[in-house]
């Protein structure tokens, strides 16, 4: 089957979201075609370029989100008119405000969240549908138009006490953003050519890479199938709680973003989130039980083996020290670790703590390295064994690929107990990766950690140093309960959290959603037969419930034209950079 990758920030780029986990589901799932569509977030993304690809990639088509194309397209009289409606219902149903004349407004029973959820729909895919007649909504959504009907709309009887309370520069604000998520309704991707010559679309992520799965499904009837290993909405709401913008701003965009993903869950044929945490989020946001399939992240056991196992010649693990592995910032709340491990140096003094990683590439993640450095020289002066040995701080600060820790899994192998602090997490990556490698870990209780580590570590409450010190050492002053925990937490990451059921995972769900899929199209070989997966799987079983036969007067239900030959994928385009 061919499978339309919908993409943003991440795959096929170098550096990007998601990235990773990509590109090994397009290589394990070597018997379908990818097509993908790429979104990217900046300049620098682009100039570092792709990822090498496999040749199941039968072909790349890209769009920039971080600038906006003049388009050179001009609306008449009548397309801004019928701009103005359909913007104006948006931002109104963002906004909550009442409906235009005629329609229920609020008090009438029609009117709640799901009246306002079909609103923002109907007025989404009535952009959406402007845009493909008119050729794009670029200069549209940028207009001073546009934002006089998003302060029409936020002045409206009804709306929020903070929404009344937006300025000028907030509604710039506000409507640029609106314009920069919108983007995807602008681009060429839904004809039959593109997107409509897919069986299904895999959406990597909520927001704006589910847009241009929300329009292939609207146009062209095309499945949408989205994956959310981190939920759009929460990185939203987190990410908007570090910006100096006034709260008007703020519950604007959280409202826009609140009602896409609404849309994207509602119309999609299956959710997969990565875990329970981002299940329930999902589920708070209107998605619908029956809907969701959990799947976890995969991850490369293979490169774990060595350590998890204890091959002969592996680092093997000094009993009093102490691993922290991860990107230095401010959510993984270091300063806390710092603090515990003082009250972990008076009751056993010989412990050692190695904190591994670098700063993540926010600008305040360097910062908050110096910062953590300047607290351990303050909390532990240098020691030294005797009167002529110079001092060393119990406290090190080092990075992978240096001849102390030459990779990853001789980060995790280089101490007895692992230990995450973070005060905000989605899946832990880095906890699988030391449970793959057979180590005892002490986890703060954030986002998916407890059902990651399902009782085969010591979780503790965040920001509490007192309790994550209490468990560190109680592993460490009994190392066999430590052994016990790190076979248990491998048996389970081996289990649960691989590459192989990973990609397992999809490719059953892929048959599921395509067999359930009306048929849009005929596929045939060069003898003109059916190609498989060109229709669902119904059609080809026998009996009374359909009506089915590959010929020329009777075609498969919704298929319009004659069949499609089969053609063989466009030459892989040439790759910048190296793969992930």
């Amino acid at each position: 089957m061919r499978i339309g990758l919908l993409t943003e920030g991440g795959y096929p780029y170098v550096s990007g979201d998601a990235g990773l986990w990509c590109d090994r589901l397009v290589r394990g799932l070597g018997q379908h075609e990818f097509d993908i569509y790429a979104l990217s977030r900046t300049e620098r993304q682009e100039d570092r370029g792709w990822v090498r690809l496999p040749p199941q990639v039968g072909r790349v088509r890209t769009a920039p989100l971080w600038t906006a194309h003049d388009d050179g397209v001009v609306h008449g009289r009548r397309a801004r008119r019928r701009f103005a409606g359909a913007y104006g219902e948006l931002v109104a149903a963002v906004c909550g405000g009442p409906r235009a004349a005629g329609v229920e407004g609020p008090g009438d029973p029609a009117d709640g969240a799901d009246t306002e959820a079909d609103r923002f729909a109907s007025a989404l895919y009535g952009l959406a549908e402007l845009a493909r007649d008119e050729g794009g909504l670029a200069g549209a959504l940028r207009s001073e138009n546009a934002v006089r009907v998003l302060e029409r709309a936020c002045r409206a009887p009804g709306a929020p006490r903070t929404a009344r309370t937006a300025r000028v520069p907030d509604l710039l604000t506000v409507a640029a953003h609106i314009e920069r998520t919108l983007r995807p309704l602008s681009l060429d991707w839904y004809e039959d050519d593109t997107l409509g010559s897919a069986d299904l679309c895999h959406a990597a992520a909520g927001g704006a890479a589910a847009l241009p799965g929300l329009l292939a499904r609207h146009f062209l009837g095309v499945p949408l199938l989205v994956t959310e290993y981190g939920v759009h909405l929460r990185a939203h709401y987190l990410a908007a709680a570090t910006l100096e913008e006034g709260p008007a701003v703020r519950a604007l965009l959280a409202a826009f973003h609140g009602r896409l993903a609404t849309e994207v869950y509602r119309a999609a044929t299956l959710i997969t989130p990565g875990n329970a945490h981002a299940r329930r989020w999902q589920e708070r946001c209107g998605a619908d039980r029956a809907k969701l399939r959990t799947v976890h992240p995969g991850m490369e056991a293979a490169r774990f083996a060595d350590v998890g196992e204890g091959v002969r010649g592996s680092r093997s693990a000094d009993p009093g020290t102490l691993v922290w592995v991860g990107r230095i910032e401010p959510a993984k709340d270091l300063i806390s670790l710092l603090h515990a491990f003082a009250e972990i140096r008076r009751a056993e003094p010989g412990t050692r703590l190695r904190i591994v990683g670098a700063p993540a590439e926010d600008p305040d993640a360097a910062t908050y390295l110096t910062h953590c450095k300047a607290l351990a020289a303050q909390l532990f002066p240098d020691e030294a064994e005797g009167v002529h040995a110079v001092g060393d701080n119990p406290v090190s600060f080092e990075e992978i690929g240096g001849p102390e820790i030459p990779s990853l899994a001789e980060a995790y192998a280089c101490g007895a107990v692992v230990v995450l602090s973070s005060v905000v997490e989605g899946f832990p990556v880095g906890l699988v990766e030391a449970m793959l490698c057979g180590r005892a870990t002490v986890s703060t209780d954030v986002g998916a950690v407890v059902e990651v580590i399902g009782g085969t570590g010591l979780v503790v409450p965040p920001r509490n140093p007192r309790a994550l010190a209490e468990a560190c050492v109680a592993l460490l002053r009994d190392p066999e309960r430590g052994e016990r925990l790190g076979a248990a937490a491998r048996a389970r990451a081996l289990e649960l959290f691989t590459v192989e059921q990973n990609i397992t995972a999809f490719h059953g769900i892929y048959l599921e959603i395509v067999s359930h899929s009306p048929v849009r199209r005929v596929v045939v070989d060069d003898e003109g037969e059916p190609l498989p997966f060109g229709v669902p799987a119904e059609v080809h079983v026998p009996g009374c419930w359909t009506e089915t036969r590959f010929t020329g007067e009777h075609r498969p239900a919704r298929a319009e034209g004659a069949p499609v030959r089969a053609t063989v994928p466009a030459p892989v385009p040439v790759s910048v950079g190296e793969g992930a």
